[in-house]
């Protein structure tokens, strides 16, 4: 497949370091915003975008052209930042924005107490996502990558790819728009003596 980086591989491949700079210098900013999103943490973005460009200039003589260099990339960084959440355990404190139906926009000066509520609920209700949902949310909203692509990022099927973004919708939509009941009122989920019928775990989606 024809890529606008493709001159810059051939010569990063050939051994260039000034074609493989240029290439960093394209996609920083790019690799450190999704990073960002995806830990939530300054430093461990920062962390992690170097371990992207690292991780592809170690593997760049394997990469075969045959995708664009950009969505290559992109896989590479996704795939970092999963394995730093699955091993370290950590919380995402990203802040960001949710899907398009359920997007608000950031706080700024002068917003009433009630938008700036509403911000933090997004933020941490996006945070909840398992880490999966959240990158197919991160990579299609935020990112501007069709399914497809995604897909192709995140090595899975673009089945999966759009399932994972239903439920992350599906789900965000639901806790944001939870009604919040008076202090020591409680709503039963189900009347008395009848059994709850749950809904699938959606974070047990592959």
């Amino acid at each position: 497949m024809a890529d606008a980086d493709d001159d810059l591989v051939l010569q990063s491949q050939a051994g260039s370091k000034s074609a493989f700079e240029a290439l960093v210098r394209k996609y920083q900013l790019m690799v450190h915003a999704l990073t960002f999103r995806m830990t939530g943490s300054p430093a461990d973005a920062e962390d992690l975008a170097q371990e992207t460009f690292l991780r592809a200039y170690e593997q760049i003589a394997s990469f075969n052209r045959r995708a664009k260099f950009s969505t290559w990339l992109y896989s590479i960084a996704v795939h970092a930042c999963l394995n730093w959440r699955r091993d370290e355990a950590r919380r995402f404190r990203a802040y960001t924005r949710c899907a398009d139906e359920v997007r608000v926009q950031p706080a700024h000066a002068g917003t009433d107490k009630s938008d700036n509520e509403m911000v933090l609920r997004t933020q941490a209700a996006l945070l909840k996502l398992p880490p999966k949902q959240r990158a197919a949310i991160v990579l299609t909203i935020y990112d501007g990558l069709n399914h497809a692509e995604a897909a192709k990022v995140l090595r899975c099927s673009e089945t999966t790819v759009s399932w994972r973004v239903f439920a992350a919708k599906r789900k965000l939509k639901r806790w944001l728009t939870a009604k919040i009941e008076p202090a020591g009122h409680t709503t039963p989920c189900t009347p008395p003596g009848v059994q709850k019928r749950c809904a699938p775990d959606c974070s047990q989606t592959p």
